[in-house]
This record gives structure tokens, C-alpha cells and sequence, in this order.
């Protein structure tokens, strides 16, 4: 298989406010935009909405619920102020600083999905012999 593309499709029974609060709060922009299914693009990552009662959805459709988005970024501490301490949005999980390598805190977005705002830090001794011989000891999700 030569995969070209992958990026996840998060499905939803408000496709135009979903697609809005990633706007809003994440700064992606609008690549695509039909009432049904939004293409979203920040940089070079793809993030899209989908309605999940459209007729290419199998069976009946089920909101993204369960999901956790990673958005890694270059100062977690920053994004924490703009958006908790300054901002709109209410953290499910504080800023903190894990063992395992990671800065982050944890919002959530429309339809039970988490956003995980990340910056990668040196992990413990502990979980740095846990990486791959090769593999850099940043966490990435």
C-alpha cells in the first residue's frame, strides 16, 4: 500500500459548529465546506467534519465521542493562557508536566472528543529507556 494521506474525520450531528469552535479556538482554516462534510487545513495538517446521518456513513451515524486529538505545539504554556486562564475554554486535565515526556492539558471539544494541547519535554530516566533503540525521546502523543 502506498499511502498518500491520512488525517482523522470527526463525525457530527452539528457539522457547522464543530468545524467553527476548531476555527475559533485552533486557527484552522476552511478548505472545503459543503452543509454535510468541512475540510479543514493548519499548515499542512487536515482535520475534517463530517455529518454522521450522511448517506456514505454505514448504518446509523455516530458522533466522534471517544476521541482524543493530539495538537502538538511549540509552547504549551502559552496556549494555556490563551486558551483556560484568558480564554474560553474550561481544562479537563490541568497543565502539567508528565514523566513520560509530555507538557499538556486537556480540553474538550463538540461531541465528548478531548483535545490534548502538547509540548514534548525529556521524560524521566524511567521512560526514556521505554523509547525505541533510534527513536527520539520526545513523546508525540
Amino acid at each position: 500500500m502506498s499511502l498518500t494521506s491520512a488525517y482523522p474525520v470527526l463525525m457530527t450531528h452539528n457539522v457547522a459548529g464543530t468545524a467553527a469552535f476548531y476555527r475559533t479556538h485552533f486557527g484552522f482554516e476552511v478548505a472545503f465546506e459543503a452543509d454535510w462534510y468541512v475540510s479543514l487545513v493548519r499548515d499542512s495538517w487536515e482535520l475534517a467534519v463530517l455529518d454522521a446521518g450522511h448517506s456514505t456513513i454505514p448504518g446509523s451515524g455516530r458522533p466522534a465521542s471517544g476521541v482524543l486529538i493530539n495538537l502538538e505545539v511549540d509552547d504549551v504554556d502559552t496556549e494555556y493562557e490563551r486558551l483556560v486562564a484568558d480564554g474560553p475554554l474550561e481544562a479537563l486535565l490541568m497543565l502539567r508536566s508528565e514523566d513520560f515526556g509530555q507538557r499538556h492539558f486537556i480540553v474538550a471539544g463538540p461531541d465528548e472528543v478531548l483535545i490534548d494541547v502538547i509540548t514534548p519535554i525529556e521524560p524521566s530516566d524511567e521512560f526514556s529507556a521505554q523509547f525505541a533503540s533510534g527513536q527520539s525521546t520526545e513523546v508525540s502523543g
